[in-house]
């Protein structure tokens, strides 16, 4: 009989001592034989004078940008940018390197370097979770790797050490990057590699200038007593958004683990709390303890309890809370008065919050304190509000187990453990809302399991029958994309809906689980008190058992074998937790005195392959001899993913591509001053970006610096490529679903899945033509989370003659399960799930990160106003429109090209574009919208903001107070509204400027006709119903030419005329009187020369005499003097 996996042969068991053997003479498929890559990226923080060394490895929590950059762009003076901006340096730079197994580092790097390999470094800054305070963006930088020679001594001539750098770029509102390194595709392969690079705000530099923990002290000793025999302990944090995690529970010590690099580095901190153990008549404690328990990391905040104390410290952020918030200076303790018996984590944030639930005990038995974090500060409220949950289901004992909160709905889900009078104890699923304070019963957990012997898994409709094993019941995981509910304990159920529960038989009843860990993608871990981890995959109800089995133990030994460091014989779990989708553990090994703790990745799929090993094998009958060979229990050979729309589209992801300068070297190597530079280039284009500005203009001349460059004739040896510097829109489409979806309304996602199929796997069946149509027996089932809110339509096309078959698939919103909100903001958490029936635990790819599963394809889906979609004002248009409508165009007498004017008394055609920075696409804006005066002035200067009332008599066509600005020529009003709708189609303001509106009776500034500036509100919301985006922006209107109210232009006309006919009298007087006022004048001229003449007549006369009679006197005594002379000179003659 033949089947979809393939043909049936005869089989035989193979003895356990034979199965080394067989994993190594198995095809190239199997793992044993798949070689590991040899190289692998390196990549640490250097602070700027650390730059060059190669020791250099800086933490990271300098958050402030330095202003020693813009010095050096004063030195570069023929570059294609703005000199007169400023430009900043972050405090960071990321050093990369290699190393490799089988040859020296410093000598591969150097031959990576020789042979053309590059870098390329791109940084992925998680968004924060206040999306009312930051934008919510998904964004990424891509950055080249500049080469610098390393500063310590070195004998060869050239070079000795190098490395590479590129900075470390820091984002407002973002202390979650990750760093992904891949190569340029030159000299050696080098498989691409993710790290974590986190601010760590519980870092303070102390008095000798070095880093140190504010949370406590740090100890550098890892004793076997704190993990050795310890079991582990679950990892909570927000998933996303926490920089630094945290575990406690090392027993008997104020001990914690903590790290800012998702373990790659780990510290030992020493807690610097009180530890006030005082128990209380109300909270009886049995024994005290300094253990730390319950830590959950947030985003900005650390949670811990010891004994029935609560603390949290807030690490100082100020990407997140900017500079005047500086966070805790000690752990504060919370909750003083209470008794909590358990810390419950809440993995994702919402409606800009964190959250976490504080469970009671003692004289609050039955309520619980929900806990709310909002840029870092903390608050608690008790619930339920009006009385507890024993009082609300009428029972008198009751505990809280264990609660989780669902944000979408605002729901609490209690698991509540009840008493009655005969001792006899019961669990129940509880529902309480946070809105109405209704709290019901979704459901009642079966006092004992269910006896579904020989089955996977069972329904439980309360027909079956039990076993006599008590069901003990001690947490609950839900995923909020998938609506998956698991409530664990010696048993496994799930539910898709809260209420109707399928029982997991293939979970042993033997065993306890201590806790789930959850990838939100599709993959459960699960740990049980004996330390066994098992794994699940949603949508499928078998459970598989990764640790202890065959498999891992082949796999240990092999990697012991290889001398891999990170197994021994002797090692104990930690914790264990989902990254990027793979699992891994953080594990304690014995192998040395002092031991070490390392992150090791799970090798869940080989495990997985190695049980497919442990099926019956098949002997196939060949010529002249017999095969061995191993059932291949997947239904096809191959799967590809075919027409990916682009990713950019649905992602929202927005990317930048930078270079490094060019170095006008002939080795090339940067320097320093280089990397500076670079640093600041890095800088402005972020700081453009977040003016939503456009790089472009940034440049100026492009071809002549080049120019300049070519002939190494560039001031400072650096040359700036303008196209180095570029927002990215047309992003390659990778073969793979992206990380998440984002739907708007009536949007679709639309992808194919290609199968070749294993063996002959078609059927003919008559269609309702009467033509025979060939069928694949290799079905494909698709799940959504939200059936009433999406859909999905899935078309199969089979390919005989190529044995495969060809899936189409489009993911559809219903247009209904959302209203509107602001781009980035409250998204309805939904997913879909693709399976191919029968290949769950079969199906595996083999890549160079190892195998990969395959048949199974989970992606989140959100629905809601996209990132990165915005309304704007389309000038341009807007002042083309209106010139061809009212035939002319005036603009002001002082011409703004920023702010053009309108005539006050033109019509104004208002358009509006949607603007994606994204993808970089624009185009009109065709549906209604809402536009009001929200605010105005005659200057920029006297703006001001209009009340709520104000707003509606200026804006209203309902008022009736003569206070309208503007009145729209064709629109409507709805029910719901009281402003005029517009659209893109009826369109058209006339200004009014009514009696009692602000507008009205505008003083001129000037000679000229008065202005006024309009601040205007542009909404959509509630009256465009093809889009779930509340587009909402404002805008400044100049509009010139307002007429004056009739008071003033009666008074402006009195004064005016008054002050003319002022005038025409004053000259017509002047007219009349000018005759006489001349001869009056020409009179008393004539009389003023008379007397001026008189006077200088006898003044003249009076001086003549004066001067004749000094004259004949001095005439004599020259004479007299002049006659002995005469008789001397003539005796001497």
């Amino acid at each position: 009989m033949n089947t979809a996996a393939g043909p049936e042969c005869p089989r035989f068991r193979v003895p356990w001592a034979l199965w080394s053997l067989l994993v190594l003479l198995s095809p190239g498929r199997l793992w044993a034989i798949h070689d590991e890559p040899k190289c692998t990226w390196q990549v640490v923080l250097n602070k700027f004078q650390t730059v060059g060394k190669n020791d250099g490895n800086d933490p990271f929590f300098d958050q402030e940008l330095g202003d020693t950059v813009n010095s050096l762009f004063d030195l570069l003076v023929a570059m294609p940018f703005h000199e007169e901006e400023y430009y900043m340096g972050f405090p960071y730079y990321l050093k990369i390197n290699y190393s490799c197994v089988v040859e020296a580092s410093e000598a591969q790097v150097r031959k990576g370097f020789l042979t053309g390999l590059k870098p390329m470094v791109l940084v992925t800054f998680q968004p924060s979770v206040n999306f009312n305070h930051w934008k919510l963006e998904q964004l990424q930088i891509e950055m080249e790797a500049a080469p610098l020679r390393s500063k310590e001594h070195c004998n060869e001539e050239e070079m000795c050490t190098m490395s590479w750098y590129t900075p470390m770029p820091l984002k407002n509102g973002s202390v979650v990057m990750y760093v992904d390194i891949s190569s340029n595709g030159l000299g050696p392969f080098i498989p691409s590699k993710r790290f974590q690079v986190n601010i760590n705000g519980f870092l303070k530099r102390g008095e000798d200038k070095r880093p140190k923990f504010t949370v406590g002290t740090e100890h550098f000793n890892l004793r076997p007593q704190y993990f050795v025999k310890v079991p582990s302990r679950p990892l909570w944090y927000t998933v996303g958004q926490a920089p630094v995690l945290i575990l406690g529970e090392i027993p008997k010590e104020k001990y914690i683990l903590l790290t800012d690099s998702s373990f790659k580095d780990i510290f030992l901190v020493e807690l610097s709390i009180d530890s006030c153990w005082v128990g209380s008549f109300y909270c009886r404690q049995s024994k005290f303890t300094a253990t730390i328990y319950d830590t959950i990391a947030t985003e900005s905040t650390l949670f811990i309890r010891q004994n029935q104390l609560v603390y949290y410290f807030t690490g100082t952020y100020i990407t997140l809370h900017g500079s005047h918030n500086y966070g805790s200076e000690s752990w504060v303790r919370v909750l003083s008065s209470e008794c909590i018996k358990r810390l419950c984590p809440v993995d994702f944030h919402g409606n800009g919050s964190e959250y976490i639930i504080a469970l009671t005990a003692g004289k609050h038995e039955g309520y619980l304190h929900f806990g709310t974090i909002s840029d870092g500060k903390v608050s608690f409220e008790m619930l339920p509000r009006k009385q507890s949950v024993c009082r609300e289901l009428q029972v008198t004992i009751c505990s809280i187990t264990w609660a989780i909160y669902i944000e979408n709905e605002q729901n609490l889900l209690l698991l509540v453990e009840i008493e009655d009078i005969f001792s006899r104890k019961s669990s129940r699923v509880v529902r309480y809302n946070l809105i109405t304070d209704y709290l019901a019963i979704l459901y009642t957990i079966p006092e004992f399991i269910p006896d579904a012997q020989g089955l996977e898994f069972l329904m439980i409709l309360g027909t079956e029958s039990y076993t006599t094993l008590p069901m003990v019941p001690k947490g609950m995981s839900y995923n909020p994309f998938s609506h998956l509910l698991f409530i664990w304990g010696n048993f496994l159920l799930q539910s898709y809906d809260n209420e109707n529960f399928i029982f997991l038989a293939d979970f042993p009843v033997e065993l306890s689980i201590k806790y789930l860990v959850n990838s939100f993608r599709g993959e459960i871990a699960i740990v049980t008190e004996t330390e066994e981890i098992w794994f699940l995959l949603e949508g499928s109800y078998r459970v598989y058992k990764l640790f202890p089995s065959r498999g891992w133990e082949a796999y240990s030994r092999l990697e012991l074998m290889h001398q891999s460091t990170l197994y021994t014989s002797k090692e104990t779990m930690v914790t264990l937790f989902y990254e990027d989708r793979n699992l891994y553990q953080l594990v304690y090994l014995e192998n040395n005195p002092r031991g070490e703790l390392v992150k090791r990745l799970v090798p869940v799929e080989h495990i997985l392959m190695y049980h497919q090993l442990s099926s019956p094998i098949v002997l196939q009958q060949e010529e002249d001899h017999v095969e061995l060979s191993f059932i291949n229990f997947c239904p096809f050979t191959k799967m590809h993913l075919q027409n990916l729309p682009k990713q950019q589209i649905y992602s929202r992801q927005e990317r930048y591509r930078v270079r490094p300068p060019r170095v006008l070297h002939h080795s090339a190597f940067h320097s320093q001053n280089s990397l500076a530079i670079y640093q600041g280039l890095v800088y402005y284009l972020l700081w453009l970006h977040s003016k939503y500005d456009k790089v472009g203009t940034w440049w100026q001349g492009a071809d002549y610096y080049y120019y300049l460059a070519s002939n190494w004739q560039t001031a400072g040896k650096v040359h700036i490529d303008m196209d180095n510097y570029h927002k990215v829109h047309d992003f390659k489409t990778e073969h793979q679903l992206p990380e998440r979806i984002y739907l708007d309304k009536g949007n679709s996602y639309s992808f194919s899945i290609f199968l070749n199929i294993r063996g002959y796997s078609f059927k003919s069946h008559l269609n309702p033509a009467q033509l025979y149509q060939a069928q694949s027996s290799v079905d494909l089932g698709v799940v959504v989370a939200d059936p009433g809110c999406i859909e999905v339509i899935v078309k199969q096309e089979v390919f005989v003659n190529r044995n495969s078959v060809l899936f189409q698939i489009t993911l559809r919103d219903k247009r209904f399960c959302f209203d509107q909100a602001v781009s980035g903001h409250n998204y309805m958490k939904t997913s879909m799930l693709v399976k191919v029936v029968g290949s769950t635990g079969y199906c595996f790819q083999k890549t160079d990160q190892g195998p990969r599963m395959q048949g199974n394809l989970m992606v989140p889906v959100l629905i809601g106003c996209p990132p990165g979609k915005r309304l704007a004002f389309d000038i341009t248009y807007t002042l083309d429109y209106s010139s061809l409508k009212n035939k002319h165009y005036f603009d002001c007498v002082r011409v703004d090209p920023e702010m053009p004017c309108f005539l006050f008394r033109n019509m104004f055609y208002p358009f509006f574009l949607i603007q994606d920075l994204v993808t970089g696409d624009s185009g009109s804006f065709q549906d209604s919208y809402v536009l009001k005066v929200v605010g105005g002035g005659p200057t920029l200067d006297t703006i001001r903001e209009y009340s709520e009332e104000e707003i509606y008599r200026f804006n209203s066509p309902l008022d009736n107070t003569d206070s309208l600005i503007w009145m729209a020529k064709n629109s409507t009003v709805s029910k719901n509204s009281p402003f005029s709708i517009m659209s893109h189609q009826n369109l058209g303001i006339e200004w009014l400027c009514l009696e009692n509106s602000p507008c009205h009776d505008t003083v001129p500034q000037s000679i000229f006709a008065p202005e006024f500036f309009f601040k205007l509100l542009v909404s959509n919301k509630g009256v465009d119903k093809s889009t779930y985006c509340d587009y909402q922006f404002t805008f400044l209107l100049h509009v010139h030419g307002l007429p004056l109210s009739a008071k003033r232009a009666i008074f402006i006309f009195m004064v005016t005329a008054g002050v003319f006919l002022s005038l025409v009298c004053l000259y017509i007087t002047f007219c009349l009187l000018l005759p006489l006022m001349l001869k009056a004048c020409d009179s008393l001229r004539w009389k003023i020369n008379n007397v001026i003449a008189s006077d200088s007549y006898y003044t003249y006369s009076s001086s003549s005499k004066a001067t004749l009679e000094n004259k004949s006197s001095s005439v004599f005594k020259a004479s007299s003097k002049a006659e002995p002379e005469g008789r001397v000179r003539k005796s001497l003659a």
